[in-house]
């Protein structure tokens, strides 16, 4: 027996041969000492099927050597000269209590091996997080650039970040969760791409690398479920340390701008958001085109909200006829309403010149959230 194998059975074979003479139960002990063997088992990488094999073996050995009247199973012939019963535990009940100890023993190892592992899971989900924070945060690069090889990532690569926001938070410890990303991951993985995927704020957070956002929008999506709500907002392509924080920014604004907007999009790629972030950029600017264009239409009868929401659905139709449906309205009374926006602004919702305007006001206001909240003071 090798030394590394003694080490691992240190005293075992003793506890039998006192197990095979009184017939006791192992102690508590005795079953923890067995358990911090299963956890150095474990550290040093030896298989739990090496492990079990093992003490099987020292039990078939210590049965082996078990005193010749413990095997006597009957008194007749010969042995009649033999220690009686009386003496030694008839065999059934040292083979019973053997076996019970065997079995202990492993039950125990096995607690402990199963302890070490899942204490090293721990320790790298840990590890996991902590990278993939310092990511989304841009991190220091010589740092990032030192634990990036650990989780197969390469930084000088791009890489796009996929965030996805259910009905319900997403937190590390819930089934849901876990299922999701499980989804996620075998969906991206059978692309042949590896993703790193973690929780953040109630959010489901998607790293994967390369330049393709279409298998994000794609899988992403998909592995969430078409019956469940939620919304998946994916950032632009970015190369360098600094380009999943930067990607991951677009992907939130995304999510962000599209809330506040009320936009029914499921997956919504920055990409095509831009020009809302342009509009939002000079929020000085933005809300004297609100206040100067939109404002009048507080006068109407029932404030400006009704008229909002039908300039909202003329402008998203394309035509009165799918805007009037849309808004449970008749073509006249949605014609109507038009005309009022005209009378009250200035602006001809049907002219291709003042359109753009009006169009640009209404993304505004959704922006700002008005007329619901009242407009910030002009600068």
């Amino acid at each position: 027996m090798s030394s590394d194998a003694a080490v691992l059975l240190t005293g075992y074979l003793d506890a039998l041969r006192d197990v095979s003479r009184t017939g006791r139960r192992l102690t508590r002990k005795e079953l923890d000492d067995r358990r911090q063997l299963g956890v150095r088992a474990a550290e040093n990488s030896v298989p739990l099927g090496t492990l079990v094999g093992r003490y099987l073996g020292a039990t078939r050995q210590a049965w082996a050597q078990l005193p010749p009247s413990a095997r006597v199973a009957d008194r007749s012939g010969a042995d009649r000269d033999r220690p009686t019963a009386a003496d030694h535990p008839p065999v059934y009940d040292i083979a019973a209590a053997i076996l019970r100890a065997a079995d202990d023993v492993i039950v125990a190892l096995a607690e402990g091996y199963d302890l070490a592992q899942r204490s090293a899971i721990r320790a790298e989900e840990a590890l996991r997080r902590e990278f993939i924070d310092d990511l989304l945060h841009g991190g220091d690069p010589g740092r990032l650039a030192e634990r990036a090889g650990r989780f197969g990532l390469q930084l000088a690569a791009h890489h796009i970040v996929a965030v996805v926001r259910g009905a319900a938070p997403f937190l590390d410890a819930d089934e849901h969760t876990h299922r999701v990303s499980d989804a996620i991951r075998a969906r991206l993985v059978t692309r042949g791409h590896d993703p790193l995927l973690t929780t953040k704020a109630g959010l489901l957070v998607c790293v994967v690398t390369g330049e393709d956002a279409e298998s994000l929008v794609e899988h992403v999506p998909a592995a969430l479920g078409h019956h469940r709500p939620g919304s998946v907002g994916v950032g632009r392509p970015h190369a360098g340390p600094g380009g999943v924080a930067r990607s991951y920014d677009d992907a939130r604004t995304a999510l962000d701008l599209a809330e506040r907007l009320g936009l029914p999009v499921r997956q919504l790629r920055a990409a095509d958001l831009l020009v809302y972030q342009v509009l939002g950029r000079d929020r000085a600017a933005l809300v004297d085109l609100v206040s100067t264009v939109l404002m009048p239409l507080e006068t109407a009868r029932g404030g400006a909200r009704p008229l909002i929401d039908t300039l909202t659905s003329y402008f998203a139709a394309g035509n009165a006829s799918a805007a009037a449906r849309s808004l449970h309205l008749s073509v006249r009374a949605l014609t109507y309403r038009l005309a009022r926006v005209q009378r009250l602004t200035g602006y001809d919702p049907c002219s291709p010149e003042q359109r753009y305007t009006l169009e640009t006001a209404v993304l505004g206001a959704r922006m700002l959230g008005w007329p619901d909240r009242p407009l910030p003071p002009r600068s």
